[in-house]
């Protein structure tokens, strides 16, 4: 097992390239629905607004 996690002495340069990967993975997940959020939240903002004008 700790002939896999030495990598063959290359683990210096793989496992922070897994972690890097992993990282931008989940960024690409999680920004997406923050920036959904923050959309549906402006769209209920405006709506609000529009309907206090029309009254």
């Amino acid at each position: 097992m700790s002939e896999f996690f030495a990598m063959g002495g290359y683990a210096a340069y793989v496992w922070p390239s897994f972690l890097l990967a992993a990282i931008i993975l989940v960024a690409n997940i999680v920004a997406p629905l923050q920036q959904h959020k923050r959309v549906l939240t402006e769209i209920a903002r405006k709506l609000r607004r529009a309907r206090k004008e029309q009254s």
